[in-house]
Order: structure tokens, then C-alpha cells, then sequence
């Protein structure tokens, strides 16, 4: 039988996916990126999964794109053959849209290496926590090309623009302490400290809030870099209002005000 290469565990509230390509650094085929939509819709149709981590088995988190996905055959029409142009319409960027719209709040529990559109990965997760020795790279310069899966977008809104030039540019490696220093990452795992424990610690925080009012924060805070101040006042009234019809806003405040912890469901 082929072996799986998404992993799928419900840990209670908490999915677990892992990348289970280790052998290539679980870098991404297209069949891959099918078995992913094939999860990320079971965690649609769950409601009891109220928040997500992405992790990586053996010692990478991703290394992008595997190049076998390519054909570098010499002969007849090599540059057709060998377009990435394909494979990022067709698979890299339905996976980034997926993960950016899922209902749940994402948490990526960077294990390891994290290159190309593997650090793009990450950072298309809401959260990213970092094992102490894992390294981000944007080597799309070293072959050619340009930061994809929604790297060239993610980079300057967490890094700022000098920042993001040098990294995608450059192509150095980023240490897990300076992507954490930098805003490419929010935490790195203690020294010692598994980072998938340390990010499902924090994906169990998650799952135990508001689900809907966690994801309308994300859609709020994206859409700030491009709308203008008025704008955005309109988009906060409307889901203010929105949230103010769901049982978790009234259980909210009706805990709030008989001085007890909430229960929160996600609706």
C-alpha cells in the first residue's frame, strides 16, 4: 500500500496533521497536497475540532516543492516541461487559500527546516511556533526564481520590506530566535521542549476560546493593511454585529458578569 503522507490525529479539540514525507523533508507532490484537502475537509465537516497544528515527521518541518515534480528531461520543450507556473496554480495556491480561510485558528509547529514555500507554509498559519534549532529560508533566489505560495505577500506583512528584500533576496538561512525576533514567527519552544507540545499547548488555548470571533480577528487584521481607516470601521461594526448573535458573545458576557470562567462552543 502507498503510505500516507498526511497524517491526521484528533487530539479532543485539537487536530494534528503532519507532513509524512520525511525522507524529502516532506517537501510537496501534488498528491500530497490532495491528501491535505481531503483533511482540511474533514476539519470543515468536525465541529468538535476547534483548532488546528501543522507539524512535519523527522527533522524538517517542509522543504517546499519537490523538483520531481518537474521534468527536466533534456529535449523538445524542456521550459513547458519545467514551468512551475502549473503546479503553484493548481496546488500550492488552493493549499495557502484553504489554510487562510479554514474555520478554525492554525497553529504550524515548525520541527525543523522550513525552505521556500515550506516557510511559506508556516507563516500561512495563524500562529508558528519553532523548535530552538529549526531555520527559515527563502532560497528561491539560489534557483531562479521568486517566493511563492504566498511568500512575497506573507514576508513584507510580518517582516516590513528592508527585512523581507534581504531575506527573499539573499536566500540566508533565518535562525528559529531571529524569525521569532523579526515577526516571521510568534514563539520558540524552550530549550529541550518538544515544539509540537508546545504548540499544541497553545492550539488547546485556542480551542477552548470563541472559535468565530478568533477567525473574524484574522480576517479583520489582514484585511487592515489594505483598507482605509473608514473602511475598516464599517468591517468592525458589521461583524461586531454579526458575533453579537452567536452563543459564545453571550455566554461571554453572561460569565463575565456572574464572575465565572466562560463555556465556550465555538458558535
Amino acid at each position: 500500500m502507498t503510505e500516507q503522507t498526511i497524517l491526521y490525529e484528533a487530539r479532543g479539540a485539537v487536530a494534528v496533521v503532519t507532513l509524512n514525507r520525511p525522507q524529502s523533508l516532506n517537501s510537496f507532490t501534488r498528491a500530497m497536497h490532495r491528501e491535505l484537502w481531503s483533511v482540511l475537509d474533514r476539519i470543515e465537516s468536525d465541529k468538535s475540532i476547534r483548532a488546528l497544528v501543522v507539524t512535519g515527521a523527522g527533522r524538517g518541518f517542509c522543504a517546499g516543492a519537490d523538483l520531481a515534480e518537474f521534468d527536466f528531461e533534456p529535449g523538445p520543450d524542456l521550459a513547458r516541461r519545467a514551468d512551475p507556473g502549473p503546479l503553484i496554480d493548481e496546488a500550492f495556491n488552493p493549499t495557502v487559500r484553504r489554510l487562510q480561510a479554514l474555520r478554525v485558528p492554525t497553529v504550524a509547529a515548525v520541527n525543523g527546516v522550513a525552505a521556500g514555500a515550506g516557510a511559506s507554509l508556516a507563516m500561512t498559519c495563524d500562529l508558528a511556533v519553532a523548535a530552538p534549532n529549526a531555520v527559515f529560508i527563502q532560497a528561491f533566489s539560489k534557483i531562479g526564481l521568486v517566493p511563492d505560495a504566498g511568500g512575497s505577500w506573507f514576508l513584507v506583512r510580518r517582516l516590513g520590506l528592508a527585512r523581507a528584500l534581504g531575506c527573499a533576496m539573499l536566500g540566508d538561512k533565518l535562525s528559529a530566535v531571529d524569525a521569532k525576533e523579526q515577526g516571521m514567527i510568534w514563539d520558540v519552544a524552550a530549550e529541550g521542549e518538544d515544539c509540537i507540545e508546545a504548540a499544541l499547548r497553545l492550539a488547546r488555548r485556542l480551542a477552548d476560546m470563541p472559535t468565530q470571533a478568533l477567525v473574524q480577528t484574522r480576517k479583520l487584521l489582514r484585511a487592515a493593511a489594505s483598507n482605509d481607516l473608514d473602511t475598516q470601521l464599517d468591517a468592525e461594526r458589521d461583524t461586531q454585529s454579526a458575533l453579537g448573535r452567536t452563543h459564545d458573545y453571550i455566554e461571554g458576557v453572561m460569565a463575565f458578569r456572574e464572575k465565572r470562567s466562560p463555556r465556550f462552543k465555538g458558535e
